[in-house]
């Protein structure tokens, strides 16, 4: 496995909980941050209240400053309203509130058996790639099969922190190799305009902003070559590497749950062989 940016600048250090002191004026900042997520998840102040035990008027209360929501109903209202967990500590703070997550860098020793299990589940999944990314996509780690793939990538891309789509979309990156260049750009901008929606990511913006910017050229090949017949059942990614070209369905997991803001915004990129000559290429390769 290949560690490209063990610790990211956002995970500096952990947040501490044992002050439960009421801020001045965070009780009236809470309202409109928790106003924000309900409209942005688009739901009505009625719908959030059912779905949290409370009432219309005690969410409204909220949300205008008149109330101020315990810490058990500040958490209730961002599970239902699915914030992500970096911003339920913001919401706790502009409550009066301490923290509630941690945010523990993944280099610090409490992390050590999350870093051991990430090793095994990549080498495990070799000859195939595989990578671990941030909430930003920068590459956290990888295995040989993503370090095949980069083969022929400069210097200055490889410079880190490495950033997954940038080194995918970049004109310099893998770019100019991807067959189905416009379909697969299109699939990817799709996906962080998703998570844009969804979360409050400044740097996630600032690297869509930075791709979609990108300039596209025809790679002067269909979509799909017409010599190939297999039954995709997802949208591949169909890339040249070696004089061979290689299909893959890209699939992203992540943890149940978590109770940690690093933890949370970690993502399990696994690319799946489309195809039995892209399964063939690589474990003869690999071999």
């Amino acid at each position: 496995m290949t560690t490209a940016a063990p610790a990211k600048g956002n995970t500096k250090g952990s947040i501490k909980g044992n002050t439960k002191g009421k801020a001045k004026g965070h009780a009236s900042g809470v309202g409109p941050l928790l106003r924000g997520w309900r409209e942005r998840r688009r739901v009505s102040q009625l719908e959030l209240a059912l779905r949290a035990d409370s009432s219309a008027r005690h969410i409204s209360f909220i949300e205008t400053g008149r109330s101020r929501p315990s810490e058990e109903l500040v958490l209730r209202l961002a599970d239902h309203l699915d914030v992500p967990v970096r911003d339920r500590n913001s919401l706790l703070l502009a409550a009066g509130y301490a923290p509630r997550f941690r945010e523990t860098p993944l280099e610090d020793p409490s992390m050590g058996t999350l870093r051991e299990g990430l090793e095994q589940l990549l080498t495990g999944y070799e000859p195939y790639p595989a990578l671990v990314v941030d909430a930003a996509y920068d590459v956290i780690a990888a295995n040989r099969g993503i370090a095949m793939i980069l083969e022929g990538v400069p210097e200055h891309l490889l410079a880190g922190p490495l950033n997954a789509m940038r080194l995918t979309l970049h004109p310099e990156g893998l770019a100019p190799r991807i067959r189905n260049l416009r379909e697969w750009r299109g699939h990817l901008l799709h996906q962080m305009e998703r998570q844009i929606a969804l979360q409050r990511s400044d740097a996630l913006r600032a690297v869509y902003e930075e791709v979609a910017a990108y300039p596209v050229e025809d790679p002067g090949v269909d979509a799909f070559d017409a010599g190939t017949d297999v039954p995709y059942f997802a949208l591949p990614l169909r890339i040249e590497h070696d004089g061979h070209v290689l299909s893959f369905i890209s699939s992203i997991s992540t943890f149940n749950t978590p109770m940690d803001v690093t933890v949370a915004e970690l993502a399990i990129e696994t690319l799946l062989p489309a195809d039995p000559a892209t399964v063939k290429f690589l474990q003869t390769r690999m071999a």
